[in-house]
């Protein structure tokens, strides 16, 4: 006559701290990349918020460099020993941007880049037709990717990160720029608008107070 299940306490979940980039330590960072082989791929990391996997499996196909949009269709995996390009891990990952002009000009540097190193030496073929390559022309390993961004930050004197604190960076700007959080959730590509809340409720500061100042406006008169 009862479900016994009930009585359990359930297991708490425990969210991870987010640790994203301060927004003088983000404009540092633009600061510094500039002139590195990797420029563009941080600059989309820190402007979009991509995953690392759906960054380093981007093919020019899904670049619009005319009308500055990008459209996040895979993402890349190793899989017995070789490199495919999977579908997102859902279907709201699966996705289109406006890219902001920072980012298109570091992909148009970054395409010239990439045209000069093919022309001075033979490269593996690009079979996927990837935006982001090793100088070899091969899939960028994810742990050689982020050993090199830590290396980057130790070197500037920024605060140690993971990659992908980049795109909690990305996610804390946009909502201390009062951004809606449907909106950040589309940018993400999060399941749900819970998730984009959870993840970033401490920097929501901006937008309470909004809510607060607009509710005295409509009572106070």
């Amino acid at each position: 006559t009862r479900n016994v299940a009930k009585l359990v306490d359930s297991p708490r979940v425990h969210q991870k701290e987010v640790r994203p980039l301060q927004i003088q330590e983000a404009k540092r960072f633009i600061q510094v990349i500039h002139g590195d082989r990797y420029a563009a791929l941080y600059t989309l990391a820190i402007t979009t918020g991509l995953r690392q996997g759906e960054i380093l499996g981007l093919s020019w196909s899904d670049i619009d460099l005319e009308s500055c949009s990008i459209t996040i269709r895979n993402s890349l995996q190793r899989h017995d020993g070789r490199y495919i390009l999977a579908e997102p891990k859902s279907t709201k990952s699966h996705r289109a941007l406006v890219l902001p002009a920072l980012a298109m000009e570091a992909l148009r540097v970054h395409k010239r880049r990439q045209l000069v190193e093919s022309l001075r030496a033979p490269q593996a073929p690009n079979d996927l037709d990837l935006v982001f390559t090793t100088r070899a022309g091969t899939p960028i390993n994810r742990h050689n990717l982020t050993r090199d961004f830590q290396d980057l930050l130790k070197r500037e004197g920024l605060p140690r990160q993971r990659f992908h604190d980049l795109r909690h960076t990305a996610a804390s700007l946009l909502l201390a720029e009062n951004v809606q959080p449907r909106e950040v959730m589309e940018v993400l590509g999060h399941s749900q608008i819970g998730l984009t809340m959870n993840l970033y409720s401490h920097v929501m500061k901006p937008a309470l107070q909004n809510a607060a100042d607009r509710m005295d406006s409509i009572l106070a008169g």
